[in-house]
């Protein structure tokens, strides 16, 4: 698939096994893989490096794949897979308040991980937010926030917001319907675009990260994420 040429990915696991089967499958769509075994040389590399995504194992000898995202989160937005055994609920949710985007529970299918990759870069690469109509511009304002879709870039009273992939799917998503209240499930589904068979704090975990980034640069931007108790969220518009 020509489209993938030149999209770059940083494999992260402690068996070259996986790494190599990952490589394997990847290679094969015309991705460029580079390869890190363990925590410290993975956060290395992708500090020094623009990768259009990582595939990151969870438990890594030395630091491990939650605290690898935690201090990636302080410089990068770079879209994040964590690869994870089947035992590790906790840890997954921990990844997910870090900042992952996703999980894929170990053993996993390769195929599955292409498809999945493929969906993340989708939606998170700044390369599908390039204008293919020049005359058309998709920008939704409100009086607070604005979310500049072409160029995939949110400013919260005119300061630009650092968002990850999924926040910034999941704001973009409810600011298209303002008021319109969506359960967990629905978020899921629509903001991962797949059949969603993991934890639904998911969905809160990412609405929490939001709105800290929100309210880090404006307080009245952050309150436009409500909580509709006893059913999930909405984008709610002030009347002022």
């Amino acid at each position: 698939m020509e489209e993938n040429k030149e999209m770059k990915i940083l494999v992260v696991d402690d068996e070259s096994r996986i790494r190599r089967l990952l490589r394997m499958y990847l290679e094969r769509e015309n991705f460029l893989i580079e390869e890190a075994e363990n925590g410290d040389e993975a956060l290395e590399l992708a500090l020094q490096n623009d990768y259009d995504l990582i595939l990151l194992d969870l438990m890594m000898p030395g630091i491990d794949g939650i605290e690898v995202c935690k201090q990636l989160r302080e410089k990068k937005t770079t879209p994040i897979i964590m690869l994870t055994a089947k035992g590790e609920e906790t840890n997954r949710v921990q990844g997910f308040e870090v900042g992952t985007d996703d999980y894929i529970v170990k053993p996993f299918s390769p195929r599955e991980v292409v498809l999945r990759v493929k969906a993340l870069l989708r939606r998170s690469s700044s390369s599908s937010f390039v204008k293919t109509e020049p005359s058309s511009k998709d920008v939704i304002g409100f009086s607070h926030l604005t979310i500049d879709h072409d160029a995939h870039r949110v400013t919260a009273d005119g300061k630009e917001v650092s968002l990850t992939p999924k926040e910034y799917e999941l704001l973009y998503f409810l600011a298209k319907t303002p008021d319109k209240v969506y359960d967990r499930e629905k978020l899921l589904k629509e903001v991962w675009q797949y059949e969603f068979f993991g934890d639904l704090r998911t969905v809160d975990t990412h609405v929490k990260r939001l709105r800290e980034k929100l309210n880090k640069v404006s307080p009245e931007a952050a309150k436009m994420i409500v909580t509709v108790w006893g059913v999930g969220y909405k984008f709610e518009v002030s009347s002022e």
